[in-house]
């Protein structure tokens, strides 16, 4: 799996050491494992989460503008854990409201010593940061309009939303509140997933 995984970044501009290729493969065999007990996510092979959730994950590396970032609805931990892997430099908050998603995420950040990585229990509307976030991040969830509705309050001042989308649809940037708008829509290259990924990045008016 490990030389799998070193093939596709390989494709990419991404730099890799052999600790972050490690703990990569670390945090796959994990979700495996509890994956049988705790349905942490639909994707069973882990063949396939080293595409579906490692590379989808790691692509928008290069993106991440700021030190501090926030990943709303993060599941399992993504793509906020890989991304934590890749950027030792910078700092994450994991947030979900579902205990034992936190719960495995807390058991990975120990097993892999992963240290810049704050996982949050709380629905994402009652949740109060101390300072806001230069990066707000979600694959999760369904329209760019909740996610910014529901995130308004966690950016900094000169904060984004970013948010992981499949196809780039016109009609959801149509529907957004008149307050927010796209600043930025990269297209991603996943190697060897099917389908079209997107980054979109969103910002408040001022």
């Amino acid at each position: 799996m490990k030389q799998r995984l070193a093939q596709l970044i390989a494709q990419t501009e991404l730099q890799v050491s052999e600790q972050q290729l490690d703990q990569l493969i670390g945090y796959v065999e994990l979700l495996h494992k509890w994956n049988k007990a705790y349905n942490l996510t639909s994707v069973r092979d882990p063949h396939e989460m080293i595409v579906k959730h490692i590379m989808d994950s790691i692509v928008v590396s290069e993106h991440l503008a700021g030190e501090n970032f926030i990943d709303v609805g993060t599941g399992p931990g993504l793509p906020g854990i890989p991304l934590a892997i890749m950027n030792p430099d910078k700092a994450f908050t994991l947030l979900d409201s579902l205990g034992k998603r936190i719960r495995f995420i807390r058991q990975v950040l120990f097993e892999l010593k992963i240290t810049n990585v704050t996982p949050v229990q709380s629905r994402v509307e009652e949740f109060q940061p101390e300072t806001g976030f230069d990066g707000v991040l979600s694959r999760a969830f369904a329209s760019m309009t909740d996610m910014v509705s529901w995130c308004r309050h966690l950016p900094a001042e000169n904060g984004c939303f970013m948010a992981l989308k499949g196809q780039f649809d016109q009609q959801e940037v149509a529907e957004l509140p008149e307050w927010c708008s796209v600043t930025k829509v990269k297209s991603l290259q996943v190697p060897e997933l099917e389908g079209e990924r997107h980054l979109v990045i969103l910002t408040a008016k001022d």
